[in-house]
């Protein structure tokens, strides 16, 4: 038998068996839709740990659930979740290589966003209008 007969008995054999869904995916989806919520409200009590756990915990929650449940990285060969791992990895240091730089509010040669003076000024009339 070729390679080509066996791919297309294969495919036969694939056609003839009806497709059965994951019978995760509703509470999945549910789940990440309540977590979505969870990520959107959690900012709005003003608190910021809240928020960054809301903001960075959850998304990373998310992320897992799609990638485990929606793009099966849990069946895929072992050097899938390396490559994953090593990009999150890459990116994290670029992230830490560059935020010393980028997030500074004063530097030589470093011209102020108008963002950046704005947010003084409303911050200077804010705390005198509330006497702090």
């Amino acid at each position: 038998m070729t390679s080509q007969q066996a791919h297309d008995s294969h495919l036969e054999t694939a056609a003839a068996e009806p497709h059965v869904h994951h019978g995760n995916y509703v509470r999945i989806w549910v789940i990440l839709v309540v977590l979505l919520v969870a990520s959107v409200l959690g900012p709005m009590l003003g608190h910021p740990i809240v928020t960054l756990v809301t903001a960075f915990g959850i998304a990373i929650v998310k992320a897992y659930l799609v990638a485990k449940n929606f793009m099966h990285i849990n069946v895929a060969p072992r050097f899938v979740g390396y490559l994953v791992a090593t990009c999150l990895l890459f990116m994290l240091l670029f992230f830490a290589g560059t935020a010393p730089d980028v997030m500074r509010l004063e530097g030589t040669r470093w011209e102020k966003p108008g963002w950046i003076e704005a947010n003084r000024s409303h911050e200077a009339g804010s705390r005198a209008a509330t006497g702090h």
